[in-house]
């Protein structure tokens, strides 16, 4: 790269990486590095994040993740985890169904049992 470009991508950098080229050229070169590391990164972890969102909604209804993506697998729903992870987080009559249909389709769904909800108890302030 040239010096321009350098030196343009060096923008916002503080002291001077900013506008002296040596030291510019080197931490622009580390900024590239980071940035095609993290594009790589930031997909392992928004599957991640989908995948606890997922785990936490059918465990609300007695289902561990793993058995609830078999028993999708057996039926052939194929739904990616981006669009479970929502429909757990925003409508949850209809990722209920979805556990539902997962649990009579895989035999390890039946032998889970809802959590019972506590009722009586008030929060004093």
């Amino acid at each position: 790269m040239n010096k321009k470009e350098v030196l343009k991508l060096a923008k916002g950098f503080r002291g001077r990486a900013k506008n002296c080229i040596r030291i510019a050229r080197e931490r622009v070169e580390k900024a590239l590095q980071y940035s095609y590391r993290d594009r790589r990164n930031k997909k392992r972890d928004m599957r991640s994040l989908w995948i606890e969102r997922i785990n936490a909604g059918t465990r609300q209804h007695g289902v561990k993740y793993g058995n609830f993506m078999h028993g999708l697998m057996k039926e052939n729903i194929q739904l990616n985890r981006k669009v479970l992870s929502e429909l757990s987080m925003h409508e949850p009559y209809t990722f209920k169904a979805l556990v539902d249909i997962s649990r009579n389709a895989f035999p390890g769904n039946k032998k889970a049992v809802s959590i019972p909800k506590k009722e009586g108890l008030a929060v004093v302030l």
